[in-house]
């Protein structure tokens, strides 16, 4: 059985499932399904249509699930999705998605959201990203597994971060950023390979030659197309290349960080 607090608010069409705990003063909305033994803290707002898998633990006055913020949304029925066992610490805002993309902003699993960070509309998070204090991700952000952001980075609406990528404290992110980069500045400049994160996912020595590689041929004056062929004829597309050309190759809104933070 699901332990509710006696003050908080739960709409009787809200699904909570066992073992769920909602603290005091929460206030659960209509179309909210809330999965086995996620615990809400205190003071939190969800709002629907919504839909929060197990495990999760979401932290003192949260709002999750609210209209998105552009002014192009009419009230459309659209929605949040998190997976599971994922942390959501003070004040971290997270909307729903709007009918200008796939109408869905989406967490995965084991992500850790630290306090004051903001995940705009028809946001993706794959699994096991890192967003520290008062990072702010705009509308349509796709976010790699593995990412970190340090405090207080910034990225514009429609760019794309690699897997594995980080984002350096206090940086403004306006274009792709690749997996396994570290940038860094205002705007983003590319500060090197994400070596601490690379190593501690156990990639090989060889692994981070590679890619050491792949990163000198990338900061070339050369045009992506040039880089990606290089790359590719040079050292191949086994291992962590192939998600890197995949990368490179892909549709892009805003083009990619291409030049070395000096």
């Amino acid at each position: 059985m699901p332990r509710i607090h006696p003050t908080a608010q739960v709409d009787p069409r809200a699904e909570i499932e066992e073992g769920v705990v909602i603290g005091p003063y929460c206030v659960i909305g209509p179309e909210v399904r809330i999965g086995k033994n996620t615990i809400l803290k205190s003071h939190c707002v969800i709002a629907g249509p919504t839909i929060i898998g197990e495990r999760n633990e979401i932290g003192p006055f949260v709002t999750l699930g609210e209209a998105p913020q552009h002014l192009a949304y009419r009230n459309e029925p659209t929605r949040l999705v998190i997976g599971d066992e994922n942390v959501i610490r003070e004040y971290v805002s997270v909307h729903r998605g709007t009918m200008l993309d796939q109408g869905e902003t989406k967490i995965g699993n084991r992500c850790y959201l630290m306090a004051y960070t903001h995940v705009g509309h028809d946001c993706i998070l794959e699994d096991e990203v890192i967003l520290t204090n008062a990072t702010h991700l705009g509308g349509h952000v796709r976010v790699g597994s593995g990412a970190v952001f340090g405090g207080g980075a910034f990225v514009h609406q429609f760019c794309r971060i690699g897997e594995l990528a980080f984002i350096s404290g206090m940086t403004g992110v306006d274009k792709d950023v690749p997996p396994f980069f570290r940038v860094f500045g205002i705007p983003a400049r590319i500060a090197g390979l994400n070596l601490v994160g690379l190593k501690r996912r156990g990639f090989s020595s060889e692994d981070l030659r590679q890619l050491s590689k792949a990163l000198k041929i990338y900061l070339q004056e050369a045009t992506l197309d040039e880089v990606i062929r290089e790359i590719r004829t040079r050292l191949g597309e086994e291992g962590p290349l192939a998600a890197l050309l995949s990368f490179l190759e892909a549709p892009s809104r805003r083009g990619c960080v291409r030049k070395k933070l000096t």
